[in-house]
């Protein structure tokens, strides 16, 4: 549910206090008054619980969504990926290695090193 139960009473009181006032100058006795005040108090107390629901019902995301959102992030974020793996070594900038950790970024300096040194790839 949402909220706390703070929500009722200051629904409560507010209502309390629009009844009261709003029949204060009114030809009533003070005792119908400080009643009705009251019953219109108790009423919007119980009201509240309804609009906490409601309120609730319609803020409440199922986590079977979620997961299919996150399913759907995780398959996205494989196809790029893979889309990545598949360029050829020299389209690969700077800019695209700011996402990956430093140890795959280690790996790739490596082998870019291992490659210059070797006498065969210079040849081809």
């Amino acid at each position: 549910m949402f909220g706390s139960i703070f929500y009722n009473l200051w629904g409560a009181l507010i209502a309390f206090s629009i009844y009261f006032f709003s029949t204060f100058l009114k030809p009533y006795t003070p005792l119908r008054i400080i009643i009705g005040s009251f019953v219109a108090g108790i009423f919007v107390f119980f009201v509240m619980y309804i609009v906490r629901f409601l309120i609730a019902y319609v803020l409440f995301t199922p986590e079977g969504d979620e997961e299919v959102v996150e399913g759907e992030h995780e398959e996205n974020e494989s196809d790029n990926h893979e889309e990545e793996n598949q360029e050829t070594p020299t389209a690969n900038s700077a800019v695209e290695f700011q996402d990956e950790s430093s140890d795959e970024i280690a790996q790739v300096v490596r082998t870019m090193m291992n490659r210059e040194d070797d006498p065969q790839v210079n040849n081809a």
